[in-house]
């Protein structure tokens, strides 16, 4: 089969590598082509639009920023559903709305589309060494076609039925992972303004109840003062802003998941958007970046 692959970004990168590595051959495009040069070194073949790579693929992926960019992307003047095949499968693996993953379901089932949301846990380590969790929601059919791939580029993935359940699990995911990444920057901060080696206390912590996935990718970044994005912070605010509007329309009070967004909008406000969420910690005015290496 055929394959198309649209957003090239960090996430997307691993994902295509991992496909070519397969031996799938892979038609990609990203809005700035110098951030597909990776790829297309990789063996990629390069399209002009989201349009051109669904006119020649079989199944077309997309991972792209935000729902915004999601809408573009498929509904767009140039958009995948311009290009695509009757009898193909379109995937949106970016984590965007429940709302406009089905509405790309509909749109592409009055063409004989088949249609699946799919967004990923497991960031740009995951999305490097093929680990990644996969949601999907989406046409039955088109999942058990894909298992193949998505095994190629994940460990785990489950169905959760219909479109738009793939990006609700993403949600209850984003959910989890607020309380992890807050516990996480908080207890290094704690644990450093006490005193205590930080190394040490991440190594005992990883051995009882406290260890977690953040903490075991996360922490080592940040004690080597490496805020680089394995996930954007931009991009993570995205996600909790989304997972709030869908607990407001359930009649929900997360006031933990809140909390979690309003001290990521003050690191976006800040100008730190582009950091990788880890970043977090350095909106904590008693993180004394640099101490723990002395």
């Amino acid at each position: 089969m055929q394959l198309g692959f649209i957003g090239t970004g960090v996430m997307g990168t691993g994902i295509i590598v991992n496909l070519l590595k397969a031996n799938h051959h892979v038609t990609v495009f990203n809005r700035t082509k110098a951030h597909a040069q990776a790829v297309i070194d990789a063996g990629a073949v390069w399209a002009d639009s989201p349009q051109a790579v669904a006119e020649v693929s079989d199944i077309t992926f997309s991972m792209v920023g935000f729902p915004d960019d999601v809408q573009e992307t498929y509904f767009g003047e140039h958009g995948i559903l311009l290009g695509a095949k009757p009898g193909s499968i379109v995937v949106d693996m970016t984590t965007s709305t429940p709302s406009l993953a089905e509405r790309i379901a509909t749109a592409a089932n009055k063409h004989d589309i088949r249609a699946l949301d799919a967004p990923v846990s497991g960031g740009d380590i995951g999305a490097k060494n093929a680990t990644l969790t996969i949601m999907v929601g989406g046409d039955k059919s088109a999942f058990d076609q894909l298992t193949p791939i998505f095994d190629v580029i994940g460990r785990t993935t489950n169905y959760f039925g219909a479109a738009g359940n793939g990006q609700h699990s993403k949600m209850a995911n984003q959910i989890m992972i607020a309380g992890t990444m807050t516990g996480m920057v908080e207890m290094m901060v704690y644990a450093q303004n006490a005193g205590l080696d930080l190394p040490e206390t991440l190594k005992t912590l990883e051995g009882g109840g406290a260890n977690n996935w953040s903490m075991a990718n996360y922490a080592p970044r940040i004690l080597a003062g490496d805020y680089t994005p394995g996930f954007f912070a931009k991009h993570f605010l995205k996600d909790l802003r989304i997972a709030l509007d869908e607990a407001d329309k359930m009649h929900l009070d997360l006031p933990a998941t809140k909390l979690t967004k309003e001290l990521y909008e003050k690191m976006v406000d800040a100008g730190h958007g582009d950091m990788g969420t880890q970043g977090l910690i350095t909106m904590y005015p008693a993180w004394h970046d640099g101490a723990q290496k002395k």
